[in-house]
């Protein structure tokens, strides 16, 4: 697929030099970069995909309070509004 970039003249510059030296094509070479680029950003967004957050605070429900009964429930949360 061909695209349009804009791109910074001396960067482009830079990057015409190394795809020379390592003689691989400016194509190529941008290809690489942007896989490199979304490898390590997809290697991030995982690792924080498998964080679960853990409460491990003191308190619970009211007492007397019955969580398997929505009436109750919404009662309670109707009491504090």
């Amino acid at each position: 697929m061909k695209t349009t970039l804009d791109i910074n003249d001396s960067l482009l510059a830079t990057a015409k030099a190394v795809a020379a030296q390592q003689r691989t094509t400016l194509t190529r070479l941008i290809e690489e970069g942007l896989q490199l680029r979304l490898r390590s950003s997809h290697a991030k967004i995982n690792v924080s995909k498998r964080k679960i957050p853990v409460f491990n605070g003191r308190g619970g429900l009211v007492a007397g309070l019955n969580p398997s009964s929505n009436k109750t429930m919404l009662d309670a949360a109707d009491d504090d509004a």
